[in-house]
């Protein structure tokens, strides 16, 4: 049965206005990789080199990888960040006074290629790659660390890039970490959302001028820097973010 003329542009304007809602706010979303991947899976592997102290040398350890980072960018000293994650392993043992022989120190170094993905990310990937939107890393994690990770996981195929700041010799916060995304997008700043692990990351990229979110996994305060992510909570959030309410 053919609609009367109005009926038919009413129908036409009222499926034109439920595709518009539906289409994502962003084009791409750019990661750190520690929104989709525990940092704390490594504490298994830690506790069994020395038990009761797998959480304490986790933490001092991921400070110090990222402490390292912050200084090699500084002062213009790039290093592979698998080479850097090593020194700042080495630097936790001798701090904590803890041996570090060759065969554990394999060990928890492969505990870094190896990391569990949170329990909700692969569906978020999934559900953001289903609504067209491009993903991607930009990450501190070399290459190497960035593919190993995404293969262990079977989510190599979700990304349209496995983007390391390696790429250009930086760490993230340098402004020029955050450029590679629109670099490899081929996008403007305002069509890319971050999603951001730690505070300071969240602080880099809202500075850089991305839209961003802080996805705070580990429910910390915020950062006390005068400017912060445009909103954060978990990832259920990060996708009404990107999504709308088709994230919800």
């Amino acid at each position: 049965m053919r609609l009367p003329l109005p009926m038919l542009l009413v129908a036409l304007l009222a499926a034109i206005a439920a595709q518009a809602q539906a289409a994502p706010r962003f084009k791409a979303v750019a990661f750190d990789y520690f929104v989709i991947f525990n940092p704390n899976s490594v504490v298994p592997e830690v506790e069994k080199a020395y038990p009761g102290k797998g959480l304490a040398f986790t933490k001092a350890w991921r400070t110090k990888q990222f402490e390292y980072g912050f200084l090699r960018s500084i002062t213009g000293r790039h290093e592979d960040f698998f080479k850097v994650t090593e020194d700042a392993l080495v630097y936790t043992a001798a701090a904590m006074q803890l041996p570090l022989p060759e065969d554990v120190r394999r060990r928890l170094l492969g505990a870094y290629l190896t990391l569990q993905p949170w329990p909700d990310s692969i569906a978020m990937l999934r559900k953001l790659k289903a609504a067209g939107v491009r993903l991607i890393t930009i990450a501190n994690f070399s290459g190497r660390m960035l593919r190993a990770n995404a293969e262990g996981a079977g989510i190599v195929d979700l990304f349209d890039e496995l983007l390391s700041t390696e790429v250009n010799g930086t760490y993230k916060p340098d402004p020029r970490a955050y450029a590679l995304g629109m670099e490899q997008l081929g996008l403007k700043k305002e069509e890319i959302a971050f999603a951001a692990f730690g505070g300071w990351d969240a602080y880099g990229a809202k500075s850089f001028g991305y839209p961003t979110y802080w996805v705070n996994r580990f429910n910390l305060p915020a950062e006390q820097l005068g400017i912060g992510p445009d909103a954060t909570s978990n990832a259920v959030g990060l996708l009404r973010f990107v999504l709308g309410e088709a994230g919800e």
